[in-house]
């Protein structure tokens, strides 16, 4: 018998004929009660001349009353240097997505490292995600390939740059998953479909795993960069590496309640990323964010098609513009991502549109920092948002100076590709102008005039028509914000 670090206790029930434990075939058998803790590790013995580690497993998915949550496990792999928090031995995870993988020195199953076989105790990590009243009983099989090893090949990565237009608008879109964690698309084919979608940049963001950096590198050229990422996937909530460093892992197991996550927040930033939380407000276990927004950089305000979830993230978010306003800190600009796994998800929809220096890994990330961006559900919709008073013109994340709280300032959304759409201004007052319904042919103006004493940030939303009464109507885009400030007040 071995008992796993986590709970649980697991029976060796089988070897390969004449292997000891640690060589050729062992099948383990356990069960996780409710309550069990988040992540359990399972040793394995891996002795020398081991070429190859091969993992697979199964669990039972009883019957549960309505409303309860089922079995659903996880499942990853650390090496023989630990499973320490910070990844050190990381060597891959699929989480449910796979039944079994493999790593050898130069080859791995997608969301999986490879690397040296080295002998010691290596662990594989079970995640039981939700476990039913009965319980949660696996099976895991892991077989140990003798052999020369092979040579870990170098990873090649995508550049940092691509060809660009100067100081221009770029299109992105930062949330996209790969069959390197759950996603059912390659990188070409994300690629392809990035095209399409008339996008300028991505972001790879694979759950908890880095593997797919190096597969990136074939499908980036001249108009499309592609930046590198994670999904840091934990029990409070989903977290975007943005643009990290090619290679950087970004550990993912803890909660909230740790006081863990300042840590990997500044990992993100220490690599060249942003953090922004992902779907604050989605509605599967373990999606909603829990850790606050004091680390973030910005926030993912639309997450996919437009549902409730983003309508309470959009308000959440307008609230925190005007408490950074009403306690005279910085404020969180907002993104939009599609979070595209596998079809019918369209990559794209929505996307960041970025006013960035160039196309370059640097540039674009300054820019959605800044909050120079607005978001958009298609390539099809283009904004021009200012504001502008006694010749001095702001946009989007920008702060317009003004003589004093009551100079008149000018408001001015120009819109095209939103046929019927209904243009809004908002301010930390709330909705303060609605226009009528744009004409079929999508391309449309408004303007509207206020004060900095009436209105200390102006942003639009521009929404497609009601269906009934008073439902707001799909957001089809919407801006971050411009600040109305007098000169008088800094």
């Amino acid at each position: 018998m071995s008992r796993p670090r986590g709970g649980s206790r697991t029976s060796i029930l089988s070897r390969a004929p004449g292997a000891a434990y640690g060589e050729g075939v062992v099948t383990m058998r356990g069960t996780l009660p409710p309550g069990s803790p988040d992540y359990v590790y399972v040793p394995v013995e891996v002795p020398p001349g081991v070429s190859e580690v091969q993992v697979s497993y199964t669990y039972d998915k009883p019957a549960v009353p309505p409303g309860t949550p089922g079995n659903a496990l996880d499942i990853g792999l650390f090496d023989e240097r630990g499973t320490g928090l910070g990844g050190e031995g990381f060597r891959g995870w699929s989480g449910g997505a796979r039944t079994e993988f493999f790593v050898r020195a130069d080859d791995a199953t997608p969301g999986y490292l490879p690397g040296p076989i080295r002998p010691g105790t290596w662990h594989v990590v079970l995640g039981p995600y939700t476990v039913a009243p009965q319980g949660l009983s696996y099976e895991l099989t892991v077989t140990l390939t003798h052999g020369e090893p092979g040579g870990t090949p170098e990873p090649v990565y995508p550049p940092a740059r691509a060809k660009g237009r100067g100081r221009a608008w770029y299109r992105g879109d930062c949330h996209l998953h790969s069959w390197y964690s759950d996603g059912r698309r390659t990188p070409a084919e994300i690629a392809s479909l990035a095209r399409a979608a008339g996008l300028d940049f991505i972001n790879s963001s694979d759950h908890n795993t880095h593997s797919s950096h190096p597969h990136w590198a074939p499908e980036a050229g001249e108009d499309l960069l592609i930046m590198l990422g994670e999904e840091v996937t934990t029990r409070n909530g989903h977290v975007l590496a943005l643009g990290t460093d090619p290679g950087t892992f970004v550990d993912w197991r803890y909660r909230a309640r740790d006081r863990r996550f300042g840590r990997f927040a500044d990992r993100i930033r220490e690599t060249g990323g942003l953090v922004v939380p992902a779907h604050p407000h989605g509605t599967c276990v373990g999606c909603g964010w829990k850790f606050g927004f004091g680390e973030a950089d910005a926030v993912e305000v639309w997450n996919g098609p437009w549902t409730p979830d983003d309508e309470v993230t959009l308000a959440e978010w307008d609230n925190q513009l005007v408490r950074s306003v009403r306690e005279g800190r910085g404020w969180l600009p907002a993104m939009g991502n599609s979070d595209a796994h596998r079809d019918p998800d369209t990559v794209g929809l929505p996307q960041t549109v970025v006013l960035a220096d160039d196309l370059t890994r640097e540039a674009i990330l300054e820019g959605i920092r800044a909050g120079r961006s607005y978001v958009a559900e298609s390539r099809s919709v283009s904004l021009a948002f200012t504001a502008s008073a006694d010749g001095q013109v702001a946009g989007p994340g920008e702060r317009l100076e003004v003589v004093d709280h009551d100079t008149p300032v000018t408001v001015r959304l120009e819109a095209t590709g939103a046929p019927r759409c209904t243009i809004r201004f908002v301010t930390d007052q709330g909705v303060l102008f609605t226009s009528e319904p744009l004409p079929v042919a999508g391309s449309g103006v408004a303007e509207w005039r206020t004060t900095a004493s009436y209105a200390t940030y102006v942003r639009a939303e521009l929404r497609h028509e009601a269906a009934v009464g008073p439902v707001p109507g799909v957001m089809a885009a919407f801006t971050n914000p411009v600040f109305l400030a007098p000169v008088t007040a800094r």
